[in-house]
């Protein structure tokens, strides 16, 4: 990255928790339907890791745990999904990949679905779960398991709307860890990033049947999920995969753009998911490959800047306030830091250097920020400096799944747990 940077690094000292949190109003326009109540799909309602409802405000007094509920879950590393009063979540009980659909309120369960796995990780951790969050969308649920077994079902009561093994049928390949990227719903399709045989890279199915209705390019699949968005008047779907980012017609698969954007050493992935921001899109990736701003024009993908000095992504997707980033620097198993990035420039305005690995979402003017040992952390999103909050430890073991954030509670997992977290609603 070729710009002058300013960093300010910043210690992280222990922090005892406030006796009371109250947050300045704000408010963050949607772009689809959904309510402040709900998180339908990764990332929420439109993709970017930004709660609807804007600034949370609620109480974490003295000692006392933010924890609703808790209850023991399975494996799996992608996160729960909140819509109609339900928290629906993908995980692994047994031999067996889970949906299982909880009451928002209670965590009492609605109802499951039982799948067949027999697969199993072999690098990097000892989890076999899915790794793809679900999404829910006119009333449906729909999951991508981790050896490629995607399921339909009915909100109301788990009925198997359709099912279709992307493995079996187009060859996916399960790469290192599994097919990883989350569904994105849009219109009437299904789209996924399966890394199937020659031309079956991208593929969209019907959401109604499951039938398979276009296939795409050679990409191999990443772990990064894709984004939907209208850019210049047309509707694009951004697809991050493992060759680089890919700019496709929902409707009819066809390619519009490519920027080459991976790693040059074979064991590595790109994870984080695309960041559309107005005309321009920012991609990051780690092992040594580091970000991307780039604009989006008729003749294609435009580089504005690039470089490995700023944010460069392990698996967590930044957030974007008032045109600076904030997000996760750094390889997950070497303490990463937390940024501040200009968005125009790449350069790091604040850095809390070897802060730890973790997920950020975006509430209003603050940070909710969930971090990798547990602990979760609300700070004020401003690039002048670092301003902590509270933080509070809710869950124990390695947490890697993004959480949901609806209707004033997180609903964050581990490997072992799902806990419902009070924050509190809009100001």
């Amino acid at each position: 990255m070729s710009n002058a940077r300013r960093r300010y690094t910043i210690q992280v000292p222990p922090m005892p928790i406030p006796s009371l949190l109250v947050a300045a109003a704000g408010a963050v326009a949607v772009a689809i339907g959904a309510p402040p109540s709900e998180w339908p799909q990764f990332l929420g309602p439109t993709r970017d890791g930004v709660y609807a409802a804007g600034d949370i405000a609620g109480p974490w007094q003295g000692e006392r745990s933010p924890v609703v509920w808790s209850r023991a879950v399975g494996e799996g590393l992608g996160g729960p999904v909140v819509a109609a009063g339900r928290v629906v979540l993908h995980h692994r009980l047994g031999d067996a990949e889970t949906v299982e659909c909880l009451d928002a309120s209670s965590g009492e369960r609605r109802w499951t679905f039982e799948s067949p796995s027999a697969y199993r990780n072999t690098i990097g951790t000892d989890d076999s779960g899915p790794r793809a969050t679900p999404a829910v969308v006119s009333g449906r649920v729909v999951t991508v398991g981790a050896e490629g077994k995607v399921h339909a079902l009915a909100l109301e009561d788990g009925t198997r709307l359709w099912s279709l093994d992307v493995r079996e049928r187009l060859g996916a390949d399960l790469g290192y860890f599994g097919l990883a990227g989350s569904p994105l719903v849009e219109g009437d399709r299904v789209l996924l990033n399966v890394g199937g045989r020659p031309g079956a890279g991208i593929i969209a199915l019907e959401a109604a049947t499951g039938k398979v209705l276009w296939t795409a390019t050679d990409d191999g699949a990443s772990c990064s999920s894709p984004v939907a968005a209208t850019i210049d008047g047309k509707r694009r779907a951004l697809f991050f995969t493992r060759a680089g980012l890919r700019d496709l017609d929902p409707a009819t698969g066809a390619a519009r753009a490519f920027f080459p954007w991976r790693a040059r050493i074979q064991a590595s992935v790109n994870a984080a998911t695309p960041l559309v921001l107005g005309d321009r899109v920012f991609i990051s990736a780690s092992y040594g490959t580091g970000a991307a701003l780039l604009a989006v024009t008729e003749a294609g993908f435009e580089k504005v800047w690039t470089g490995d000095e700023s944010l460069s992504c392990h698996y967590a997707t930044s957030v974007h306030r008032g045109g600076f980033l904030y997000g996760f620097d750094g390889r997950q198993e070497y303490r990463p830091h937390l940024r501040c990035v200009e968005l125009a420039t790449g350069k790091v305005r604040w850095s809390a250097d070897r802060f730890g690995a973790g997920t950020v979402t975006l509430a209003g003017e603050h940070l909710v920020i969930l971090r990798e040992d547990g602990e979760l952390v609300l700070a004020r999103a401003r690039p002048e400096k670092l301003e902590l909050l509270a933080r509070a430890p809710v869950l124990e073991g390695q947490v890697l799944a993004h959480p949901a954030l609806a209707g004033g509670r997180l609903y964050a997992r581990s490997g072992t747990r799902l806990v419902c977290v009070a924050l509190g609603g809009a100001k």
